[in-house]
């Protein structure tokens, strides 16, 4: 890969999910030298904690990830509506994965190795197609979370989340009407992290009750939680 050339262009907030060590640096080495914010996830768990936690102007996604690919995290982003833009980063330069990239929901493919300067001009390029997208609003009764503004409102009034009660929340409001097992809002909170006390879970649902109502949470016993499938 070519050096870089620098640039500076619009503030952008990146997340790249490499991992590969060498290229994860040089991708981020370039992003702050064109005075942009980078954060770097080498696998996918930890790049969806990271997409909970924060906003991104783009997404920088290499397929080839160890225990979980690239292309199965794409499809969990966009299936709970993450209109993130993604710029796929791979080795994988056959049609048939590039078809399967874009419609899962990749906004553009860049195979390696790839020169600097059209990997900064495809970053601009998918934010520029990006602007103006609808950003959904999750809503159970008179709960509503903004997905855009990572914003919880009860009646119109603003309700102040821990990080981890807004994942419980959002993972819940994600499937109305579907029973979420403890296991998976574990998955969704802690990235499967084993170190948790088993009453956790539990304790941000009784939180979240407490400030949003106890009615928009119901406990499946033996099983997990649901929220109103009217939502």
């Amino acid at each position: 890969m070519a050096a870089f050339r620098r640039f500076r262009g619009p503030a952008l907030h990146i997340l790249l999910v490499e991992d590969d060590s060498m290229l994860a640096d040089a991708v981020c080495d370039g992003a702050r030298q064109n005075g942009w914010s980078i954060d770097h996830a080498p696998d996918a768990a930890a790049a969806r904690l990271r997409l909970l936690d924060g906003t991104y102007s783009v997404l920088l996604l290499d397929l080839g990830l160890p225990r979980e690919s690239g292309l199965s995290l794409l499809k969990t982003m966009r299936a709970r509506y993450d209109v993130t833009p993604v710029l796929i980063l791979t080795a994988r330069g056959q049609l048939s994965e590039r078809i399967a990239g874009l419609d899962a929901g990749a906004d553009d493919y860049l195979v390696k190795p790839f020169q600097f300067d059209e990997l900064w001009a495809r970053v601009r390029a998918v934010i520029r197609r990006s602007q103006g997208r609808v950003i959904p609003l999750l809503t159970c009764g008179e709960v509503q979370l903004d997905l855009g503004k990572r914003v919880v409102t009860r009646a119109g009034v603003r309700v102040a989340l821990s990080a981890d009660e807004y994942r419980t929340l959002l993972a819940l409001l994600e499937r109305p009407g579907h029973v979420v097992t403890r296991d998976y809002l574990h998955e969704m909170v802690y990235g499967g992290a084993s170190a948790i006390e088993s009453n956790t879970i539990a304790v941000f649902i009784h939180q979240l009750r407490r400030k949003l109502g106890d009615e928009i949470i119901t406990t499946v016993h033996g099983q997990g939680y649901m929220i109103a499938g009217d939502a």
